[in-house]
């Protein structure tokens, strides 16, 4: 077990991971992928109830007691799926106790070439994210495959928008080098405080792409880092996926999209197929197989993930994510979706970030409500606003 977000435990893991791609033969010893055919998935097919021939990987946080997280796992994992070379821990969003991950080493490989192919080719990382999580991880992988090194920026002690600044200047192509793109990828948040600093958002200029995702992106971020020329590119896909899987939209080489019983709007579940997939869940000894009652389905002859979010796939292809499923808000009978709501109210000038929820209510059953975070210069008293954003606008 091996993880953080300082750079010492980065570059640990990163070593862990390498030998693990080169046993598998999905890394030559220069770094890359090997010629396409030659890479060993291993592991013993009878069931999927057997470990596979190699040590579990399991990425910890900074500051994680490694003899209790190594025992929790001992005791709730007895089923082990025949390729899983990694485990990675969701954060219990949905269920409320979070849920074990089995990855294979070449599902994230397929990730990772496939986003080199949609970007333009390998090129040098930036990682200003965890490394115990999927998209910090991918990144490490990625890098190994473009045979270049990660440069870590030290989040150990929190993010911050100078620090990211500086790192980009130092991984700034030279004349001569093999590597002649630059990449990162960040999360709104960080992207948010970014824009709040001139400097450091000129300098993220020089990114040949900036990734953005692991949470809903805001039409009105998007529009300004654009302006500022930011070449942004949104990413959906969570850790069965091996991290991002849709990029501005469209399925990366590979992936299948389809959508679970759609409305009359084509609004449904989104499904999602293709080599990126995990193996499947790790559940104890008295559960069903983890295909047979999670999220993985088979479908034609394939296995499909059903996620828990809803969207819609528009005329041109692209997939447009609604929201999470459980999260529609039912109000005298009207369907209303809170990202809907939450983009109005961001696409007003005075108002930075903004939550919908739905309240109970005799009448309607439910009624929308947001609470609203303003912009520093909206927070201002006004005759006109009295510290706050027109009401007119909010209505």
């Amino acid at each position: 077990m091996t993880g953080g977000t300082a750079p010492d435990d980065v570059d640990a893991l990163r070593a862990v991971l390498a030998e693990r791609l080169a046993r598998r033969g999905l890394l030559t010893a220069q770094g890359g992928w090997p010629a396409a055919g030659t890479a060993d998935r291993g592991g013993d097919e009878e069931g999927g109830r057997t470990a596979p021939p190699l040590p579990l990987l399991v990425p910890i946080g900074p500051g994680e007691d490694v003899d209790r997280a190594r025992a929790d796992l001992v005791r709730r994992i007895t089923r082990v799926p025949p390729r899983t070379d990694l485990v990675l821990r969701t954060s219990g969003s949905t269920t409320g106790t979070g849920r074990l991950i089995a990855v294979s080493a070449a599902a994230l490989v397929a990730s990772a070439r496939a986003t080199h192919d949609r970007l333009g080719g390998p090129g040098t990382w930036l990682l200003p994210l965890p490394a115990h999580h999927v998209a910090g991880l991918q990144i490490l992988i990625r890098s190994l495959m473009a045979a270049t090194a990660p440069v870590i920026v030290d989040t150990s002690t929190g993010f911050s928008p100078a620090a990211l600044a500086e790192a980009l200047r130092s991984a700034a192509p030279t004349a001569g080098s093999a590597a002649t793109r630059l990449y990162i990828s960040l999360v709104p948040t960080q992207l948010v405080r970014v824009l709040r600093e001139p400097a450091a958002s000129r300098v993220l200029t020089a990114a040949d792409a900036v990734l953005l995702g692991g949470a809903a992106v805001d039409p009105a971020l998007l529009a300004r880092a654009r302006r500022a020329g930011i070449r942004v590119v949104t990413t959906y896909g969570m850790s069965e996926t091996g991290g991002g899987c849709v990029y501005d939209g469209r399925p990366l080489d590979g992936v299948e999209l389809s959508i679970q019983n759609p409305d009359a709007e084509g609004a449904g579940r989104i499904l999602i197929s293709g080599p990126v997939l995990a193996e499947g869940y790790l559940q104890p000894a008295d559960r069903a197989p983890d295909d047979a009652g999670g999220s993985f389905l088979k479908s034609a002859g394939k296995r499909v993930l059903a996620t828990s979010d809803r969207g819609r796939l528009r005329s041109d292809g692209r997939l447009e994510v609604l929201g999470r499923l459980d999260d529609v808000i039912i109000t005298g009978g009207v369907k209303v979706e809170p990202r809907t709501v939450e983009e109005a109210l961001t696409g007003l000038d005075t108002v930075a970030e903004a939550c919908a929820v739905g309240l109970p209510d005799t009448q309607w059953g439910s009624v929308v409500v947001a609470a609203v975070v303003l912009e520093p210069a909206a927070g201002q008293e006004t005759p006109g606003n009295r510290g706050g954003p027109d009401g007119a606008a909010l209505r």
